[in-house]
């Protein structure tokens, strides 16, 4: 404001705030911001990396179905449970992962190596022979 505005229109502003910055310096500190958060990002990405490197072994096809076939074992009480031991059956949930499992051969046909495709074949199989023993 010009002394000539400031005369004009009657009253003087004094910011007396402590925390009063420019313009340039509220640009300054927004772009320093944005580095930290951009690097806080980039450490907590690289964290979560090596976690997952050091968690177990690499995830590929064949160990997610393993797993899947784990836990329909585990739910046809050929597997004790790990924290109380007991053994314990599921017959809707071995349904349900053997279908997944059917699903999965049926859907990744023609895109699995020779050794996969075995596996997957062996496994529904396999499962699906346990399931009928345990009906009766």
């Amino acid at each position: 404001m010009s002394e000539q505005e400031k005369e004009e229109s009657g009253f003087i502003v004094n910011d007396k705030r402590s925390s009063y910055q420019s313009d340039e310096e509220i640009q300054s500190g927004d772009a320093e911001k944005e580095k930290e958060n951009a690097k806080r990002k980039q450490q907590e990405a690289q964290a979560q990396e090596q976690q997952q490197h050091a968690g177990g072994p690499e995830i590929d096809f064949s160990t997610f179905v393993m797993s899947l076939a784990s836990s329909a074992f585990y739910h046809l009480g050929d597997m004790p449970d790990p924290m109380t031991g007991q053994i314990e059956q599921n017959l809707p949930a071995v349904r349900q992962t053997i279908d997944i499992l059917a699903m999965l051969h049926q859907k990744t046909k023609g895109n699995l190596d020779a050794q996969e495709d075995k596996l997957l074949g062996q496994l529904v199989y396999e499962l699906q022979m346990k399931y009928v023993a345990k009906q009766k």
